[in-house]
């Protein structure tokens, strides 16, 4: 069968891989509902793969969503989806579990369903159907899309509330008894579990909830969000390595969670509060015995210099022989030491989020950075060596007029002035890329019921940007 050589193929690629015998063991399907590709290459879903099969009660194996060519496998010969390291059919697990880190996958949720040959509706699947649970940062934000298909949810962060909710279903030997006692004890003991099924919503007419009643005494009538606080267990890192991903044969680790800026538009800044960072003697000792198995490594973190030793840790890597990447930057907050590490690092592209192009608008967001500080950091980068600049930006913010659409314009040909201005007498400068993103404001946010801005409006803001950015190779 095509498929499970490739799954097979896919497993002689990669290393940490864990493959155990299923006798006795609860069998959890843990899925990343996008792309192989992708999911590899989310550090929430690798850390929750590593906290399953580090229990010897539970063997945990990936399901992705198949790509194109690979679905029409799976269409044509009507085989149900499998699961990675043993090519299982979904069916035969205990638990499907959802990582959902994007709301655009939520669709994707229904077609593994329908692949695995599994009824969508949880009224519509008998006591011999897995149990489907689903966690990740958007079930933070607002689970209730898929409050009909999913048997309950895991609120919050995965290294605390996985644990105790596997614990648990083992402590109460719950694979004894039905999927709604199940539910109950589960919904009643560990805190952060929602079962939509135990409770009542009602909706008013312009959609959003009137009321919100539990059905059983037992059942909290909120559920709170569990967090790791304070932020000092094992590091969230890689745990399978692959050459397969979005980040080839890179470790990810994780150096911090949340941030303090607070930008009104940032879901990460609300929900991920308070913000936290790893204790500086917990990340060189683990860097010890990361470095000893892989070499690059890739640093993630909401704003890099936001970590106080982020300079003494690069240098560290490099030291040592290893390599490094950076996912993002503040630009008021980048040093020159920095820069020099990254310099002799394989990174060429660094990442920066003005997000607008006005200050006046900046500062509406709480974005707290001036254009004279984000030029700055630009010619720091520019003296410093050879670099491509990434920003981002967004457009359809509260207050955003046609002016702050064209401050867009005006701030990216600034960079690019200053970029090839500081980099005279050199072969080569660096291209500038630009991400234009539309703003979806976010549960939790102090922008959270701003209305959205029209398609219309925001295609005609997207063709004047482009229009004129175009002329000068934007």
């Amino acid at each position: 069968m095509k498929i499970v050589s490739l799954y097979k193929d896919r497993l002689a690629k990669e290393r940490g891989a864990v493959k155990k015998d299923w006798g006795g063991k609860i069998s959890v399907a843990l899925i990343y509902p996008n792309y192989y590709r992708i999911g590899m290459s989310n550090l929430g879903f690798q850390s929750v793969y590593g906290i399953l099969n580090e229990n010897p009660a539970i063997v945990a194996e990936r399901v992705f969503l198949p790509e194109q060519e690979e679905l029409l496998l799976y269409r044509r010969t009507n085989n149900t989806l499998l699961s990675v390291e043993s090519q299982a059919p979904l069916q035969k697990f205990d638990f499907l579990a959802f990582s959902l880190s994007f709301q655009n996958d939520y669709p994707n949720v229904l077609t593994i369903l329908d692949l695995s040959k599994i009824p969508l509706m949880c009224k519509d699947r008998a006591e011999n159907y897995p149990l489907i649970i689903a966690g990740g940062v958007t079930t933070f934000m607002n689970p209730e899309p898929l409050a009909s298909f999913i048997d309950c949810f895991l609120i919050g962060e995965g290294e605390v509330i996985v644990k105790k909710f596997f614990d648990a279903y083992l402590d109460f030997q719950l694979s004894t008894v039905n999927k709604e006692e199940t539910l109950r004890v589960l919904g009643s003991v560990v805190e952060g579990v929602y079962c939509p099924s135990f409770y009542k919503v009602t909706y008013r007419e312009d959609g959003s909830i009137g009321s919100f009643d539990t059905l059983i005494s037992s059942i909290p009538s909120r559920v709170k969000a569990v967090k790791q606080v304070p932020f000092n267990g094992p590091l969230c890192q890689s745990k399978i390595i692959t050459p397969s991903t979005e980040f080839s044969d890179t470790i990810l680790v994780e150096l911090n969670r949340g941030c303090g800026a607070g930008c009104r538009f940032c879901a990460a800044g609300y929900v991920y509060r308070p913000p936290r960072i790893i204790e500086e003697k917990n990340i060189f000792s683990s860097f010890e015995s990361i470095l000893d198995e892989n070499t690059r490594v890739g640093l993630v973190s909401p704003s890099a210099t936001d970590v106080p030793w982020i300079e003494r840790l690069t240098s560290t890597i490099l030291e040592r022989g290893g390599d490094f990447s950076v996912s993002s930057f503040r630009a008021d907050s980048l040093t020159t030491d920095l820069l020099k590490n990254i310099k002799k690092s394989s990174q060429k592209t660094l990442t920066f989020a003005p997000e607008a192009g006005s200050e006046r608008l900046r500062m509406v967001i709480n974005k707290k950075l001036t254009t004279e500080e984000i030029l700055e950091a630009i010619i720091r980068i520019a003296r410093t060596g050879f670099f491509h600049i990434k920003l981002y930006f967004i457009i359809g913010l509260p207050t955003e007029t046609r002016e702050d659409v064209k401050d867009i314009i005006g701030l990216v040909k600034s960079i690019r002035h200053h970029l090839i201005k500081e980099s005279k007498g050199r072969k080569r400068i660096g291209r500038i890329r630009l991400s234009i993103n539309c703003l979806v404001p976010k549960p939790f946010t102090p922008f959270q019921w701003f209305p959205m801005d029209t398609v219309d409006s925001l295609k005609e803001k997207q063709k004047i940007i482009k229009g004129a950015l175009s002329d000068v190779g934007g």
